[in-house]
């Protein structure tokens, strides 16, 4: 989404195609990286286009739900998505297509933001404008050439057809959606640190998803609703974190971190283009919702809270929830697309909307550093996003916004040179990228995060 409210769409034209574009925020770099096939190119040099369902994201659009409506307010977002991936299943099936297809979901949709917005109203004053919300339409991005593209299963676990004229079984990622990192110019900038800057650090160590704690659920998003993200989580930390668990069963939980933090970290996975059917090939969040190949274990994780270059951090509230990056960013645009992509030895040029490829001997490095401005009030918000903030690129937070603690989780995969990858992404996303995301819950005890505020503020690098 612009800053203007307006929705950034790619559509061809009779003399390019715009394929990919990026915009970056937060203290890091800007590297936007533009392909085009022109119109007067051989069309078998041309990069394939494939059709996807732009919906507004009405989860977005929310600033206030009472406690009383939440329950239902989150249930009813999860079918908003559900019928998206549903509606695109059928897109990219081959079963139905067109305005037939819109107007059915449109129809879907219209009922379900009728029970969101009754929910809202019975609790507190109906909001205005959600039904305008139901109409969605078609947006074409580049496509995964068919014979890259390994075939995904629908809800029966029967394949999808990835030679379809004008789409793909599986989504992606396109050709066009990598880059050899070596290419890329130098970008990262760090603000210099002020005299009131805290310079300290807190490394934790969660290890790597080594027992292999893996679900499709967003709890932050979704709760209560399996299946709600639709893409495989890797989760580092916290024990039990699935779609139904609460502050308190978080609070009771083992941890895999070493220093007894329950907090909970996770990220969709990456999966290798291979075409091998992985465990949850016929399984939703896997190959039901267009997830497929190989899922890489990380070959490295680590999580790293660290200071403000303009202020000393203050305290997180425990069970703070933070999502970095926008896992709708295809559709939605985008302004709050996050994550980074890197190589070892190159990590001073950093991508939002391209996937890296690494020369030999080099590894897939992905970047989350996260929000590191809270408003002082709230552990969550509405649409999980207002009640923190980005610092500016003096370091500073916002008016009404005090800094803590930031979290920067950097994870390396071993990806031979040339191989395909992709992040596991709703289905309508296509698995671009610049939709990576991570998601955090501040499960620390009061005494280890006070811990923390003291090394960081006192300028130590502890462990």
């Amino acid at each position: 989404m612009s800053k203007n409210g307006h929705k950034r769409r790619l559509r061809p034209s009779h003399k390019a195609l715009a394929l990919v574009s990026a915009l970056v925020l937060g203290g890091g770099g800007v590297v936007i990286v533009t392909q085009q096939a022109s119109a007067g190119q051989d069309s078998a040099r041309s990069a394939p286009v494939t059709a996807t369902i732009d919906c507004p994201d009405v989860g977005d659009k929310l600033r206030d739900v009472p406690e009383q409506a939440r329950s239902a307010v989150d249930e009813n977002l999860a079918q908003l998505d559900a019928q998206v991936a549903d509606a695109y299943t059928k897109l990219a099936s081959g079963r139905a297509g067109g305005d037939a297809l819109l107007g059915t979901l449109k129809q879907q949709r219209g009922t379900t933001i009728g029970r969101l917005t009754d929910a809202l109203g019975r609790a507190s004053a109906r909001p205005d404008g959600l039904e305008a919300l139901g109409a969605c339409s078609m947006q074409q991005a580049a496509a995964a050439d068919p014979a890259d593209e390994p075939a995904a299963a629908d809800a029966g676990g029967n394949a999808l057809n990835a030679a379809r004229k004008g789409g793909a079984g599986s989504g992606g990622p396109a050709r066009s959606d990598f880059v050899a990192i070596n290419t890329v110019r130098p970008n990262v900038n760090t603000p210099p640190p002020s005299a009131r800057a805290s310079t300290g650090s807190l490394a934790v160590n969660c290890g790597r998803n080594e027992n292999r704690h893996l679900n499709p659920d967003n709890v932050i998003v979704a709760p209560g609703v399996g299946n709600g993200a639709h893409h495989m989580h890797d989760y580092v930390g916290n024990k039990t974190t699935d779609a139904f668990s609460t502050n308190n069963s978080l609070a009771a939980a083992g941890t895999t971190c070493t220093n007894g933090d329950q907090s909970t970290y996770y990220w969709p996975v990456l999966r290798l283009r291979d075409g091998r059917a992985e465990q949850d090939a016929k399984a939703p969040g896997g190959g039901q919702d267009a997830n497929v190949g190989t899922i890489l274990k990380p070959k490295q994780v680590t999580t790293e809270f660290k200071g403000s270059a303009a202020a000393k951090v203050t305290a997180m509230p425990r069970f703070l929830r933070i999502i970095t990056g926008d896992a709708k960013a295809l559709t939605n645009g985008t302004a709050n697309a996050n994550a980074s992509w890197s190589c070892t030895g190159f990590e001073n040029r950093q991508l939002k909307d391209k996937y890296p490829i690494c020369p030999k001997g080099s590894d897939v490095v992905r970047t989350f550093s996260f929000q590191s401005c809270w408003d002082g009030r709230n552990s969550d918000s509405a649409n999980h996003r207002t009640h923190v903030a980005f610092a500016g690129k003096n370091g500073a937070c916002p008016a009404g916004f005090k800094a803590i603690p930031q979290l920067v989780q950097r994870i390396v995969y071993g990806v031979a040179p040339g191989a395909r990858f992709a992040v596991d992404s709703f289905p309508e996303q296509l698995h671009k990228p610049v939709t990576d995301h991570g998601d955090f819950i501040n499960v620390m005890s009061d005494g280890l995060m006070a811990n923390a505020v003291r090394c960081i503020n006192d300028g130590r690098a502890c462990r």
